[in-house]
């Protein structure tokens, strides 16, 4: 722990005062427990755990932890008033493209109007030195030519879940321009791929209806076989988001914009090739197509263009989708099979590999 806290981003989060909105969700306490490794002061801000199991009830981390909805604008400036951040990191949202059909108006206030009210405490507390609003490789105006999109292509988004994200990068963009161009902390905004890893639970995602089959000894029932995604695994994205935050921390305001995290574009991978990928290492994973019309429309094909984070921040993926879907298969083999939670040795092992490749975040 000590090398990791000495090491890894230069050192940068030590000590530091960091607000994560979300950390009970499946990403946020991922992050959670990363930033607390490399010794930063982690307070959360999130209503409770929406899954059960909950990854982030077995962590059992320390710090301070505010059962609170980002829709709720007094109570999230009184918690930045009295956590008094230097870095804020916004993953809180309704993240679920179907359950954005069912409830479009929660989507909508939660990931827009949520968005508005941490950015605003932001704007009030002398101590922001940085923020990053995460929102999604969905915010793109998706005519799925097959092009990876890169930051400078225009956002759109067909379902609400992706068009209100598309609408957090506006509303970020305004702040940026209207409040934060002379002074105030730097804010960034993050778009990655389509995440995987152990301890995601939610309903209607693949790898969670993938461990829900197969602990059932049923099979999966998937909707779009053919449909094409940047797969990545969880630590992945985090590694990108942490080292924007290190070099926001720094002082480059030349970087406080948006930037994609995703994988190298051979990682692109269609639904059928994760379940093959995964049944690998989870041989009792069978699964069949539903033939039923689907009822909400979903993009078929989603690319992501990172050349600008590999250029500019020296970021690489670290895992590639095979990887990816083993260390997932066997944190979810292990949790059942053996009682065991694999998250702080994946993320060990995740960091021994970055530094094997030479990223340049482990130096």
């Amino acid at each position: 722990m000590e090398d990791l806290v000495e090491s890894c981003f230069n050192g940068t989060f030590a000590s530091k005062r960091v607000l994560l909105t979300g950390h009970t969700g499946f990403k946020g306490s991922w992050l959670a427990l990363w930033l607390q490794q490399l010794g930063a002061e982690v307070t959360g801000l999130s209503l409770a755990p929406d899954t059960e199991p909950a990854h982030w009830s077995f962590l059992n981390l320390t710090g301070q932890h505010f059962a609170q909805d980002v829709c709720d604008a007094g109570a999230v400036r009184e918690i930045v008033d009295k956590v008094k951040p230097e870095l804020v990191l916004h993953l809180a949202a309704q993240p679920l493209v179907r359950q954005s059909y069912t409830d479009p108006i929660t989507t909508w206030q939660t990931n827009v109007m949520g968005t508005v009210n941490v950015l605003e405490a932001c704007r009030l507390q002398r101590s922001v030195r940085a923020v990053i609003a995460v929102t999604t490789d969905k915010v793109y105006d998706n005519t799925e030519t097959g092009i990876a999109f890169t930051e400078q292509q225009p956002l759109g988004g067909h379902d609400p879940y992706s068009a209100s994200k598309a609408a957090c990068e506006l509303v970020v963009q305004s702040y940026r321009r209207s409040f934060f161009a002379s002074g105030g902390p730097l804010l960034a905004s993050a778009r990655a791929g389509n995440v995987i890893g152990g301890g995601d639970w939610a309903a209607e995602r693949l790898i969670p209806d993938v461990v829900r089959a197969c602990h059932a000894s049923s099979a999966l029932v998937i909707r779009s076989p053919n449909a094409v995604r940047p797969w990545q695994h969880v630590l992945d994205s985090l590694s990108g988001y942490l080292l924007l935050a290190a070099e926001l921390l720094r002082g480059r305001q030349e970087l406080a914009c948006s930037w994609n995290f995703g994988p190298a574009q051979s990682d692109s991978k269609t639904v059928l090739d994760v379940l093959t990928l995964m049944q690998h290492h989870w041989p009792e994973l069978c699964w069949q197509s539903d033939n039923t019309p689907a009822q909400w429309h979903e993009a078929g094909l989603l690319r992501l263009d990172t050349s600008k984070a590999g250029q500019l921040l020296q970021w690489q993926p670290i895992w590639n989708v095979s990887q990816a879907a083993e260390k997932t298969a066997l944190w979810y083999q292990a949790f059942y099979q053996q009682q065991q939670l694999l998250t702080q040795q994946q993320l060990q092992n995740y960091i021994a590999d970055a530094r094997h490749q030479g990223a340049v975040w482990t130096n």
